[in-house]
């Protein structure tokens, strides 16, 4: 059940956990001209019927990377706006979408939706063209950053160093935000204090994540032991790297 986690004067944001990874889903919708984007849709006709009973017009799509779970929706979206960076291409991501940002890294454009306006940063490092969405009192970031940690960067197309660079740039930007602000992750992970939200203040995010935080000593940095995980994901991402190194 999709639920409201804020609402303003101008915006109404929902919020949704969907799928077998548990993905968070975000709606964010212009009061004043009643259009909607959803962020990383999981289930297409969920979110289109939650803008049907509301009276809403889902207009975009926005996807903060092209892993599967955060873009299975977008093939019932297709007569929609639906947003990717350019560079989710070096990782074999040729569609359904059908706009393209192309900001290089760690710098941002403006993307509306209605009379809302938001920065869309490019923050590469889970995934070559990731991008993180700032605006209008919300920070939606994807799997590049999540409540108390970041997003690990050995799946195809990840890279460690780019992630540091990026975490570093959105650290920078959010210390100008007022700390009152939320960040909405793509996947909900417990914290270092037992608690497991949905998201979480900036003030919050930045005193108190772990990723953050190690941004400027390198022993700590690459001793963050959820970078990287031995898994069969990880044994994916080396046979891919491999077949495209042949190729």
């Amino acid at each position: 059940m999709a639920e409201c986690i804020l609402e303003t004067e101008k915006m109404v944001v929902l919020q949704a956990q969907l799928g077998d990874w548990d993905n968070l889903n975000h709606l964010l919708v212009c009061k004043e001209s009643k259009k909607a984007v959803i962020v990383d849709p999981f289930f297409s006709e969920y979110w289109l019927d939650v803008c049907s009973s509301n009276g809403w017009e889902l207009e975009q799509v926005w996807l903060t990377h092209s892993h599967w779970d955060h873009s299975k929706g977008i093939d019932g979206l297709k007569d929609k706006q639906v947003w990717v960076h350019r560079d989710e291409s070096l990782r074999g991501w040729n569609g359904p979408s059908n706009r393209e940002w192309v900001n290089s890294a760690n710098t941002s454009v403006i993307q509306k939706i209605g009379s809302l306006n938001f920065e869309a940063h490019c923050t590469p490092g889970h995934t070559p063209g990731h991008m993180t969405f700032i605006g209008e009192g919300v920070v939606i970031s994807g799997d590049c950053m999540f409540l108390g940690r970041c997003g690990r960067t050995d799946l195809f197309g990840g890279d460690i160093m780019s992630q540091r660079h990026s975490l570093k740039h959105l650290r920078t930007r959010l210390s100008l935000v007022p700390g009152n602000w939320i960040v909405l992750p793509g996947h909900q992970y417990e914290l270092s204090d037992g608690t497991n939200p949905t998201f979480i203040t900036v003030e919050s995010l930045l005193s108190d994540n772990e990723a953050l935080k190690a941004l400027d000593d390198d022993e700590t940095w690459n001793s963050l032991e959820f970078l990287s995980f031995d898994d069969s994901l990880a044994e994916k991402a080396r046979r891919e790297k491999a077949r495209v190194d042949v190729e």
